[in-house]
């Protein structure tokens, strides 16, 4: 099923209708402000085994990200930070990034794991700010990737579908994706290191 919203104009109608799903353990794909996601809430322990199974990897050691909307939200999951970490988180986000921050226990507790560290993401994209906002919880989220050799990923809704419809609760068509992913900054050792470059500048 695809689900068509505005960009620029979510209607909250439409939003409610994928919290709905959410909220019941629904898989979902949607627009960031990079490429296109495929997430669940991260408080739906089956949902995200299903985007292990789908992706075909150990949800243990699945390098998944986490998609907030505010800066306290990203507190209730993460240990505490420095001050001048967070300025920097501060001003690149919303932004194409994701940052690498200790965990605190409520992630061992969701990936049943060991799992120490969580990839946190703010996007500037106002169809998945109006969904988490309206979940009043992370979407646990990773990359849409292109079967192509070529095309690592796909930026249309329509073929994203075509791929994955089958697999999730709904598409949503926010319109034509990006291609470059976010960059991912690693800030759990004494120096902040960039691990990949994508599209984000970061103003340190």
């Amino acid at each position: 099923m695809i689900l068509t919203i505005h960009p620029k104009d979510p209607a909250p109608r439409h939003i409610n209708m994928v919290v709905d799903l959410l909220k019941n353990g629904g898989v979902v794909i949607f627009p960031t402000d990079t490429i296109y996601g495929m997430g669940c809430s991260i408080e739906q322990p089956k949902a995200v085994d299903r985007i292990a199974r789908i992706k075909g990897l150990k949800k243990e050691k699945a390098n998944f990200s986490a998609i907030f909307n505010t800066l306290s939200m990203i507190s209730e999951y993460t240990k505490p930070i420095d001050n001048s970490i967070y300025r920097m988180i501060r001003r690149n986000l919303p932004g194409p990034f994701t940052f690498i921050l200790e965990a605190n226990n409520n992630i061992p507790r969701i990936f049943q794991s060991k799992k120490k560290t969580i990839g946190i993401r703010i996007p500037d994209n106002k169809i998945v700010m109006a969904i988490v906002e309206a979940l009043g919880q992370p979407l646990l989220t990773t990359s849409i990737h292109d079967e192509d050799e070529i095309i690592e990923y796909t930026t249309d809704p329509l073929i994203i579908d075509d791929n994955f419809g089958r697999k999730v609760d709904l598409v949503i068509d926010g319109g034509h994706g990006g291609n470059e992913p976010s960059t991912v900054i690693d800030c759990t050792s004494s120096e902040i290191e960039i691990i990949r470059q994508g599209k984000g500048i970061l103003l340190e």
